[in-house]
């Protein structure tokens, strides 16, 4: 149990450094760029200078003054982070050294200590079937280690997933504008994928999605295992659905299902991403066997480019 928790707390403190480290040399000021305050407060009116927009004279303390006044604002900067995070079964995949539930707490300690450095709050919701654990949104760092920590080993009482069910507890949980930060490999429902979008009735994943992103900041984070969306040639193997217990064999040494393997994932994977554009929302995958920092960067340079 000792060297349980020994070990625990080392690889807690290894995320802490090395994301500590992302955060500082690859992400620094991009936060802040990305993700705006709550408004712009007015904070006092002074003389006009040269440059000065128009717009902004305050023709109040200009007719009073005799003299042209701009009004001069600063942003509400404070936000709230939430980090949700899927622990269902499928999480525990991991191809190469890391699960993507390792994968995840990465993600999640990258995010929060981005927050961290712009004094906003991070909160917590890890879900399987249903939202398991929550922690309040709060600031300092012993909170976001306890963050992490939770992401990487609180023992869920459910394999399987609900997007919609999370994303509606955070929306009743959280009553002023947030970011939502959604990490999942949303292999979602009881066949282990994701309602296919194009039906007449929206699913209720989208629903909770595009209601989501309204209310709040909604950014998804993808995760995807090479071997989930491609299969090696090694002849008869056995899989089984993490979230159902449901076991297929297949020959890997056939082209043909190889193929039709990669056919299928693929259209999952451009389904999922056309429904999240139609709501405009941001999506990010992250590839268990790449390093996510860079694509994280270039993400919030695109992001912060078009806003």
């Amino acid at each position: 149990m000792g060297d349980n928790i020994s070990e625990m707390l080392k690889k807690v403190r290894q995320i802490e450094i090395r994301t500590n480290k992302q955060v500082s040399e690859a992400l620094a000021g991009a936060y802040h760029s990305v993700f705006k305050g709550r408004g712009m407060d007015f904070e006092e009116a002074r003389e006009y200078q040269p440059g000065d927009e128009i717009r902004s004279i305050d023709w109040n303390v200009t007719a009073r003054t005799g003299k042209a006044h701009v009004k001069k604002y600063r942003e509400e900067r404070e936000l709230t982070m939430m980090i949700v995070v899927d622990l269902s079964a499928s999480g525990q995949f991991g191809s190469g050294d890391s699960s993507k539930r390792e994968i995840a707490a990465e993600i999640a300690s990258t995010l929060a200590f981005s927050a961290a450095r712009n004094n906003d709050k991070v909160g917590l919701v890890l879900f399987t079937s249903e939202a398991e654990h929550i922690i309040p949104p709060r600031k300092g760092r012993q909170h976001i280690l306890r963050l992490i920590r939770d992401v990487l080993v609180y023992e869920p009482k459910n394999r399987g997933t609900d997007i919609a069910a999370a994303l509606d507890k955070v929306n009743r949980i959280m009553k002023r504008k947030a970011i939502v930060a959604l990490i999942s490999d949303f292999l979602q429902g009881p066949d282990g994928k994701i309602p296919n979008p194009n039906e007449k009735a929206k699913s209720e994943v989208f629903k909770a999605l595009d209601i989501t992103n309204r209310r709040h900041d909604l950014v998804c984070f993808e995760i995807i295992d090479p071997r989930e969306t491609v299969l090696p040639e090694l002849g008869v193997i056995t899989l089984e659905d993490g979230e159902t217990g449901e076991i297929v064999s297949l020959n890997t040494s056939s082209s043909a299902v190889r193929k039709a393997y990669s056919e299928i994932n693929a259209k999952r994977l451009l389904e999922f991403k056309r429904a999240l554009a139609r709501s405009k929302i941001d999506l990010l995958e992250v590839e268990t066997d790449k390093p996510f920092i860079t694509p994280l960067r270039k993400f919030f340079e695109r992001r912060a480019k078009r806003q």
